[in-house]
């Protein structure tokens, strides 16, 4: 008769334990502004897809309203992670950017990315092959680890 396999404790030094004081959870700091609904998805649009225009960012999100969408621009800009663009040439027209900070959220955007390429490749991709992310974004893996994890 087989013995179900119990899992094994990690070791010691597999874990990931700090090296100084926290205060607070750094996951959950940073949650606490990229864990709300959308949020993630508008700096993909922003950051990864070049979206600029408010009705851009709109229509590539499926099920994101107006409404939230202003909330959630509102919330970034106030996170310092987004600033807005404003061009006189035409009426109302702004145009949204990632500032530094914002930036510093592409790095999560493609893990995110290559954890759903693995481990969700029959959702994303008509062949239900799971790639590698160099694969998938060969530019952004071409780039030196400095600019891609800075």
């Amino acid at each position: 008769m087989e013995q179900p396999q119990q899992a094994l404790p990690p070791l010691e030094q597999d874990l990931l334990i700090p090296s100084v004081p926290l205060v607070a959870c750094p996951i959950a700091t940073s949650l606490g502004v990229l864990g709300k609904k959308w949020t993630i998805l508008i700096l993909r649009d922003m950051g990864m897809m070049g979206k600029e225009r408010f009705n851009e960012i709109l229509k590539s999100t499926p099920g994101l309203t107006p409404r939230v969408l202003s909330h959630r621009l509102k919330e970034l800009e106030k996170e310092g992670l987004i600033r807005k663009l404003e061009e006189r040439t035409g009426p109302n027209y702004v145009r949204w950017g990632l500032t530094e900070k914002g930036s510093d959220t592409i790095p999560i955007l493609m893990r995110f990315a290559a954890f759903g390429i693995k481990w969700h490749a029959g959702q994303v991709f008509e062949d239900k092959a799971p790639r590698r992310l160099r694969e998938v974004y060969p530019a952004w893996e071409a780039q030196p680890a400095e600019k891609r994890y800075p």
